[in-house]
């Protein structure tokens, strides 16, 4: 799912406008368990098999709660 997001918002020209869309999306419509799994994978495993935009979203903008 966090890589369809990360493909619709690749759209964007503005790559830091993209990672905050993407981080604000992922802040309004998924829950703290989905967030927290989220972060905890691009920290324990960088992000292994993550678009580069989701990366790159939740290193910048999205902290675990």
């Amino acid at each position: 799912m966090a890589n369809q997001i990360g493909d619709f918002f690749e759209a964007n020209p503005d790559a830091e406008e993209a990672q905050r869309e993407i981080a604000s999306h992922l802040k309004k419509f998924w829950n703290s368990v989905m967030i927290n799994s989220l972060v905890s994978h691009v920290q324990q495993h960088q992000g292994q098999g993550l678009h580069p935009q989701v990366i790159a979203a939740v290193q910048q903008y999205v902290k675990l709660s």
